[in-house]
């Protein structure tokens, strides 16, 4: 590796190129082995053809010198991705969205003569409010009869979630946070309903046969997988089944906590009115171009953000109101916005080889501003999360904070305590002051009108 260059590594697995970061800057080397199918990319218009599309990273080729200059055949420089993000952090319709464009991008291949090698979810990130693939290096040059060797890639990182989803249950995306690889098909199969496996339908064939098939050839020679021969008909057939799988796949969501949360809210139209007009005040103090909006629900405080241009990732605990936010961002055609699935309690970890492949929550910051508003008392008293703790996460996180303080005495505090003992005494203005001056100072102090709570501005000391 050449020295003052950072190989990144989610690309090591890679042997046609890799990642690397010089001088801030991202690059991505070309090896050698691939200068054939990189030529291909480019002079049979599959690179001109989905980047005009949208749907494909554009790059420009570097004079910058490779990493590893004995393996490099080019550097080529992609345009930078706001902010990366997970599958497993991603809503229903960002996963199914990301599914069908990794259909679209290998049938656009296809017909001209290449072929999708790769079919990772993490190959895929989520660029001015839709879904892109990032690795340029993922195509093939098409062999007549040879077969989609990313077939059970896709099944497993997307068609498998897609169908737990959508037919058990929203929690089961998680999976992917256990199984990097995507989720085994013989597990699959075990937890979609019986009346998946009957007939000659999607979900029977490509989870269910293609799972028995998996264990059935599991300890047969390559040569004998290879020996079978698909027309490229037959590929594109395989593309349209996956296609139409995936469209009837749905999920609405259900009375979950958070999903109504602005219907249920002790919030009266003046006052969230009232908050969103002071929130724009403070973002206007501090112009920031990047922010995350954490417990940000349905995203109606993260557009004081982007609204004004402001990169904003708004994450929430709940599948169903981060839904709703990328479900509002397809309508509108936002741009500055994404929404994503997160805990607090329990980010997204570093993952992978060497805890190398996956960031954490936290290496993928810090940004100009975090936002918190009516989540402090849901660390502090749902979650026993000291005061002081969450202001050293939110201080590592950016430089700037509009904190929202819920008292005891709003109605949604006393819910919190009504099926617990109040057994936190420092849980006062007071003393969130006290406790977040160790990190902060004091920009602004504004009561929302309407409402029993305050809002600050705080600047990292």
């Amino acid at each position: 590796m050449k020295s003052g260059s950072e190989r990144i590594g989610a690309s090591f697995r890679d042997p046609s190129g890799f990642i690397f970061k010089r001088d801030g800057v991202l690059y991505r080397q070309v090896n050698q082995s691939y200068s054939d199918a990189y030529e291909k990319l480019i002079s049979s218009g599959v690179y001109a053809a989905l980047t005009k599309a949208g749907a494909l990273i554009p790059h420009t080729e570097s004079a910058e010198k490779p990493a590893d200059p004995l393996l490099a055949y080019k550097v080529i420089q992609p345009e930078p991705v706001p902010f990366i993000s997970y599958p497993y952090e991603w809503s229903f319709t960002q996963l199914k969205d990301a599914a069908l464009l990794t259909l679209g991008v290998t049938r656009t291949a296809l017909e001209k003569g290449m072929i999708l090698k790769d079919a990772s979810a993490y190959n895929i990130q989520f660029i001015n409010g839709k879904p892109v693939l990032i690795d340029t290096l993922s195509f093939d040059i098409y062999q007549e009869g040879a077969p989609w060797d990313a077939y059970r890639q896709f099944c497993q990182h997307f068609l498998a979630p897609l169908a737990l989803a959508s037919l058990v249950d929203i929690r089961l995306t998680q999976l992917l946070r256990v199984y990097i690889d995507g989720i085994p098909l013989d597990l699959a199969s075990s937890l979609l309903p019986g009346k998946t496996k009957m007939g000659l339908s999607g979900l029977a064939l490509h989870i269910h046969m293609h799972a028995r098939a998996q264990q059935q050839y599991a300890d047969k020679a390559v040569s004998q997988a290879a020996a079978v021969k698909i027309s490229k008909a037959a590929l594109l057939n395989l593309l349209n089944s996956l296609e139409k799988t995936i469209q009837p796949l749905k999920w609405e969501p259900k009375d979950t906590e958070w999903g109504n949360y602005y219907n249920a809210t002790n919030y009266s139209d003046d006052a969230l009115k009232s908050k969103g007009m002071l929130v724009g005040k403070f973002v206007e103090r501090v112009n920031p171009k990047t922010a995350w909006d954490l417990g940000a629900n349905n995203g109606l405080f993260s557009r004081e953000l982007s609204k004004r241009g402001v990169v904003t990732t708004a994450s929430d605990i709940d599948p169903a109101a981060v839904e709703q936010n990328y479900l509002a961002i397809k309508s509108t055609g936002e741009r500055c916005l994404l929404p994503l699935v997160i805990d607090l309690t329990n980010p997204s970890p570093a993952m992978g080889w060497a805890h190398s492949e996956r960031n954490s929550l936290l290496e993928r910051g810090p940004v100009d501003l975090v936002m918190a508003l009516a989540l402090i008392h849901h660390l502090a008293i749902s979650n026993n999360v000291p005061l002081e703790t969450v202001a050293e996460f939110l201080a590592s996180a950016a430089k700037y904070a509009i904190v929202e303080f819920v008292p005891k005495s709003d109605s949604q505090v006393k819910r919190l305590l009504a099926t617990r003992k109040d057994i936190f005494d420092k849980y006062t203005e007071a003393g969130f002051e006290t406790a977040f001056s160790e990190e902060f100072e004091i920009l602004e102090k504004e009561p929302i009108p309407g409402s029993q709570r305050t809002l600050y501005l705080l600047r990292k000391r």
